[in-house]
């Protein structure tokens, strides 16, 4: 585990871990009132938390299989990252793939955040680059 100082507007939830195996911890909808995501369209779901993660992590913030599966619920830019200097609020980029409206309440279960170890890259420019079996076969060149 890492410790994650972590901060509450008036009437957001903690994230919470369902169960002892769980990698995500649940992410809830802090709203004023309902939001409806229209079939197709995005909204952003506040969550009233802000979090300070230590350096050398980031929280990944991915859909709920449920609300996907069932509902067509997923999240834009997924997995998100938050990085560790960052203080503002959490908020979820919710899309609607599925055909009816979906209305998300206050104190729902919207996303899910797992903590992971960011390693930074050391670039180093070169003139050339080894050979691979793939090589410059481009997107797509594996196959399906």
């Amino acid at each position: 585990m890492i410790p994650v100082k972590i901060r509450l507007s008036a009437g957001a939830r903690e994230p919470e871990y369902q169960t002892s195996g769980s990698a995500g911890a649940d992410l809830y909808a802090c709203l004023e009132a309902p939001i409806v995501i229209d079939p197709g369209k995005t909204v952003l779901v506040p969550t009233g938390i802000f979090v300070e993660i230590p350096e050398g992590y980031e929280a990944q913030i991915r859909p709920r299989s449920g609300l996907a599966l069932n509902h067509g619920i997923t999240l834009l830019n997924s997995p998100g990252t938050i990085d560790s200097d960052y203080r503002g609020e959490v908020q979820i980029i919710t899309t609607n793939l599925g055909s009816e409206p979906f209305v998300v309440r206050h104190g729902m279960r919207i996303a899910q955040m797992v903590f992971s170890k960011v390693y930074r890259g050391h670039f180093i420019q070169t003139g050339d680059l080894c050979e691979t079996e793939r090589d410059r076969g481009g997107f797509g060149h594996s196959g399906v």
